[in-house]
């Protein structure tokens, strides 16, 4: 236990980063921390709001996500907001949850960076390459955003170690595993359902591939999450079923009743979905990428990633083989104990501690 510590956290009401600062916020609030959430681009929807004034205080920036923008001039405010919003709630320590928010971040707080993702890691894994003609200012953006941090925390070692093939050493760069406050419920009959939940807008999450295996596979495959994103981009699905963006508990219901979860991801500095999944005791087919392989070696069905016929085969070879789908559900539930949010609230928290020593009651 510690005395009180106030914390800003950034964060957005359109990826993971809001279901991330819930949890977290949560589980600091036993060990004294009090946090005040800073929100950038779209607004948060009435039940986001209410959740979040459950756990702290909430503002709204009128100032835009860096990846819904065209150059970094859109951006230009960002930075002073920050610190405006730090100086109005008189916080202890600043947290942000997109490394181009620390980019010219002038303030006398200590500043934590969470990278979560970022576009240069995102186009060496999904398309192999650097970023495209007109895109170069985000690296530059994050680059200095990292430079500028006195602490940086990566949500696993593979990402850890994507940002440091991108940005160069990182010393000061530690890694907290995200958690997962589903709690472990009871089993349901399972039913002969495959089961996928990913922002399918995104091309990183694998969705064309998982379509086009739908077609060749002998059980129904659905797919949870948003198929349009502010960006623009949006999915259609020609096999598999679209059950879209539904609230988190209802997502949760469905999943718990299928037989198969699949992530067919070619980008996860973490993989949310796959840790509640893996929560719930359902078997796991996951492409076989770097974080993957970090989390959840030995314990899923891993397939080659962008290969459908592949991919086709393991669903249907785990389909037919219910004592296989028994085991691997059991090892996953037990290997998703270790993302507690006990854990990462600790880690958090002795983090924080370095940067604003505080004394024990």
């Amino acid at each position: 236990m510690t005395e009180r510590l106030s914390l800003l956290m950034t964060l957005d009401s359109v990826g993971g980063v809001w279901r991330y600062a819930m949890d977290l916020a949560g589980a600091l609030r036993p060990a004294g921390v009090e946090t005040v959430f800073l929100g950038f681009g779209p607004p948060p929807s009435p039940a986001q709001r209410a959740e979040a004034e459950v756990l702290g205080k909430l503002d709204w920036a009128d100032a835009p996500l860096d990846w819904l923008v065209q150059d970094e001039s859109a951006l230009a405010r960002v930075p002073g907001l920050i610190d405006d919003a730090a100086r109005r709630h008189g916080v202890d320590l600043l947290q942000v949850n997109m490394p181009t928010q620390a980019a010219g971040l002038e303030t006398d707080r200590p500043l934590l960076v969470v990278s979560h993702s970022c576009v240069t890691t995102w186009f060496r894994a999904v398309r192999n390459s650097g970023l495209p003609p007109g895109w170069e200012w985000q690296g530059e953006l994050n680059a200095r955003g990292l430079a500028r941090a006195d602490l940086i925390v990566a949500p696993s070692q593979s990402h850890g170690e994507a940002l440091r093939a991108c940005y160069g050493p990182l010393p000061r760069l530690r890694v907290v595993l995200n958690a997962v406050t589903t709690p472990e419920p009871t089993r349901l009959p399972e039913k002969p359902i495959v089961i996928a939940s990913g922002r399918w807008w995104d091309e990183g999450k694998g969705g064309r591939v998982l379509d086009a295996a739908a077609d060749l596979t002998n059980w129904p495959v659905r797919l949870l999450g948003p198929t349009h994103g502010p960006n623009g981009a949006a999915f259609a699905a020609e096999n598999a079923r679209l059950d879209g963006e539904l609230p988190h508990a209802e997502a949760i219901a469905l999943m718990r009743e299928a037989g198969i979860f699949v992530s067919p991801s070619l980008y996860e500095p973490f993989g949310l979905a796959v840790a509640e999944a893996g929560r719930m005791g359902l078997p796991l087919v996951l492409s076989d990428i770097p974080t993957f392989r970090e989390l959840w070696d030995n314990v899923a069905w891993f397939v080659p990633p962008g290969d459908p016929e592949e991919l086709a085969v393991a669903l249907d070879r785990l389909a037919s083989d219910p004592h296989q789908r028994r085991r691997l559900g059991e090892a996953a539930r037990l290997r998703s104990r270790r993302f507690t949010a006990e854990a990462q609230a600790q880690a958090m928290l002795s983090l924080y501690e370095g940067l604003v020593p505080v004394p024990a009651r």
